[in-house]
């Protein structure tokens, strides 16, 4: 059975600045970024920005020693700019070899102000174990990294 797990945040940033960090550069932002979570994101296939890429993300120690997730292949399967949303779904390793068949990261950024974003995430498993607690760490450290971005969008603008 499918399973979603959803939570939301707000941030102080531009739409537009946000949407570039998540969908065209977070291979480069993100070990920057959150070195003890996301060590390295490398690309596999594709440009980087488009359906279909496959990124290979390299777990940090904060990562490695919370969940025992070392590394995970993600593809792209979901990027509409137009509300821009962009999915993420595991194809390898990390959450599929802890007992998932299926799991799959989603941002959406809604503009409420000017300065001011809703980030909704929203993850979407299926299980074959009960374990709950995965899916809403990873909501968590969604919650922690779209703040550490927006830090790091703040200092870069000044």
């Amino acid at each position: 059975m499918v399973k979603e797990i959803k939570t939301e945040t707000k941030v102080g940033v531009g739409i537009e600045a946000l949407w570039k960090a998540l969908s065209k550069d977070l291979r480069f932002l993100a070990p920057k970024i959150t070195p003890n979570l996301i060590k390295n994101v490398e690309l596999i296939e594709g440009d980087g920005t488009a359906i279909g890429t496959v990124l290979l993300f390299s777990f940090g120690t904060d990562a490695s020693n919370a969940s025992k997730i070392i590394y995970q292949k993600e593809k792209i399967v979901e990027l509409d700019e137009s509300v821009h949303k962009i999915g993420l779904q595991v194809i390898e390793g990390g959450h599929l070899n802890h007992g998932f068949s299926s799991y799959k990261t989603s941002f959406q950024l809604t503009a409420i102000q000017e300065q001011e974003i809703l980030v909704s995430f929203t993850v979407t498993y299926e299980s074959e174990v009960e374990d709950t607690t995965m899916p809403s760490r990873s909501t968590q450290a969604a919650v922690a990294f779209i703040r550490s971005l927006e830090s790091y969008l703040l200092s870069a603008a000044a």
